[in-house]
């Protein structure tokens, strides 16, 4: 099912709750019936440079309690527009999204509006569907169950800027080519990387009107096979950035990322952590490597070439100190008290 069908069905609702100056909260049911005929590719040069819209997905209704703490903190970045919270479980319940939309209004922090929005489907698609109300030249794409710290949102955004075409982001795997079974897999790279995940990805909004709305049969045959694996719709806007700029993304690093879905994470470590990991899309996936490994494989015979470019390195807002030191009895970099 391609994304004009996933959401012709719905209808929109909109529900202006509470308004205060340059602060406004909204409640969405569904969407468009169409975005892409009621959206057209925007002229960049118009839109605000100064500021980005945060895409948040979310789906798991165990994660809502840290939702909540990290819609708080990028509503409190004075580099933030808007927030739009896309709810992609139609399964939950009205009386508790309402209950979630009343602590986002409760909780924020700054002057940046928020919206929840509840999809007419749980469709991965759906995150990358280009909105009237974004109004800035950047978007920044991300998770439920990753927190990132003010000064490395604001690093991230200077590095956008200085490279509006390309993908920006702090995850990153690769794609490569095995040898011995003669075909493209989806992995990890330690000196070079290709595609930068939706954990956190920055862009500009161009290619959400080039993902959802471009590319004819090819995009659609595509965007079906995101639907039919309920994942890898993060490699295929890597595809859609790689084939039209003809370069690799930027991985830029950052003083402090919580990732809270990471497989990696000690469930005895913080309470708030219980389930989360367990609990999203992708994280449930049985070999979740190889699943990817054939979305690219899939991919590339869709478009009948490879787009994804390497890049290589990682983009860092200081040059601290290498050098180790002994103090108090451990070893610390030596320019650290």
């Amino acid at each position: 099912m391609g994304v004009k069908e996933s959401v012709r069905k719905g209808f929109s609702i909109w529900f202006l709750l509470f308004v205060v100056p340059r602060l406004v909260f909204s409640r969405t049911l569904s969407g468009n019936p169409d975005p892409c005929e009621s959206t057209n590719p925007k002229d960049f040069q118009k839109l605000r440079s100064d500021q980005i819209t945060v895409l948040i997905n979310g789906y798991s209704e165990s994660r809502i309690p840290l939702l909540q703490s990290i819609v708080a903190a990028y509503s409190g970045s004075s580099i933030v527009s808007s927030i739009l919270l896309l709810w992609g479980n139609p399964t939950t319940p009205s009386q508790l999204l309402d209950q979630l939309y009343h602590n986002l209004t409760r909780y924020s922090l700054g002057a940046a509006s928020v919206s929840l929005i509840q999809q007419s489907s749980s469709s991965l698609n759906a995150r990358f569907l280009p909105r009237v109300s974004i109004d800035t030249r950047a978007v920044l794409i991300c998770d439920d169950d990753v927190e990132v710290d003010k000064k490395s949102l604001e690093f991230a955004f200077s590095v956008w800027k200085s490279n509006p075409d390309r993908l920006v982001g702090m995850f990153v795997r690769s794609h490569g080519f095995d040898l011995q079974g003669k075909e493209w897999i989806y992995t990890v790279h330690p000196d070079k990387y290709s595609i930068v995940l939706t954990k956190f990805m920055m862009m500009k909004q161009d290619y959400l009107f080039d993902y959802s709305c471009n590319g004819g049969v090819e995009m659609e045959v595509m965007r079906g096979i995101v639907d039919q694996t309920r994942n890898c719709e993060d490699i295929l806007m890597n595809f859609v950035a790689a084939e039209k700029l003809r370069a690799g993304p930027i991985m830029v690093g950052a003083e402090r990322v919580r990732d809270w879905g990471d497989a990696r994470n000690e469930e005895e470590e913080e309470q708030v952590g219980d389930g989360v990991r367990e609990a999203g899309l992708s994280s449930r996936r049985v070999e979740h490597r190889k699943r990817r490994g054939n979305c690219i494989r899939e991919f590339h015979r869709v478009m009948g070439k490879m787009p994804l470019m390497y890049s290589y390195g990682k983009v860092v807002n200081s040059v601290g100190e290498q050098g180790l030191c002994r103090k108090s009895g451990k070893l610390v970099f030596c320019d650290r008290d």
